[in-house]
């Protein structure tokens, strides 16, 4: 499922201005956007096909969105990502900020159907920019760990200089999406036991490499060459 970022329709939107936004509606329009990203993926959804499966006229999503990157957006910060919390992670330990990630992150794979966190794990793979824009529109998605949670971890002592992100973006979302899609338990229990024994270990020995880790494929940017291609 691609879901690379060269097909934001050009055209451009209507310059007329229509009746006041209706908030019903455009929740009508935001649910057909998440079923389409996860019948034909990023690549195929098209404001034509989204006017369609709503039942609206194309200069009616124009009036909202610009592009259908905007239009995404709006679906997963309604949908998946929708919370009531802060978008601050500062529990006061690493071990709170962890977890508080991880129940984010399981939100967004579990408020939705098994599509959408294929989405949100291509749009890292295929799309950064994509990747960037829904972790600042919603905020911390939890499938990456924020500088500021890595940094007040180095300062209260709890993780050593130099600890890499690498762990938690590598490991944390993949297994949490791999148990999403198998059907397995994703509980409070489960989280802290990977946090104990696999994340935090893990931040820890980081620090202890000589050389420098790759990016995490949660990290938005992963690196997709073969140590041929690189050479």
């Amino acid at each position: 499922m691609p879901y690379r970022n060269g097909n934001d329709e050009p055209e451009q939107p209507p310059t007329s201005v229509g009746r006041p936004r209706d908030a019903e509606r455009e929740a009508e329009i935001l649910n057909a956007v998440i079923g389409l990203l996860g019948e034909v993926g990023y690549d195929a959804v098209t404001f034509e096909g989204v006017a369609r499966r709503a039942g609206a006229s194309k200069a009616t999503l124009y009036r909202r969105w610009k592009t259908k990157r905007d239009m995404v957006i709006a679906a997963v910060k309604a949908g998946p990502a929708q919370r009531v919390d802060s978008d601050e992670i500062d529990t006061g330990t690493l071990r709170g900020d962890l977890l508080a990630l991880c129940a984010r992150l399981r939100h967004s794979m579990t408020a939705a159907d098994s599509s959408m966190p294929l989405l949100l794990l291509q749009a890292g793979l295929e799309d950064p920019d994509l990747c960037e824009e829904i972790e600042r529109a919603t905020g911390p998605t939890g499938s990456r760990l924020p500088n500021s949670v890595l940094d007040a971890a180095i300062r209260r002592g709890e993780l050593p200089e130099g600890a890499d992100p690498f762990p938690f973006e590598e490991v944390v979302g993949s297994v949490v999406l791999l148990r999403r899609l198998n059907g397995l338990s994703i509980d409070d229990s489960y989280l802290e036991s990977l946090i104990d024994s696999v994340v935090i270990p893990a931040l820890k020995a980081s620090a202890l490499t000589t050389r420098r880790l790759p990016p995490g494929i949660f990290s938005g940017h992963p690196d997709h060459r073969t140590n041929e291609e690189k050479r």
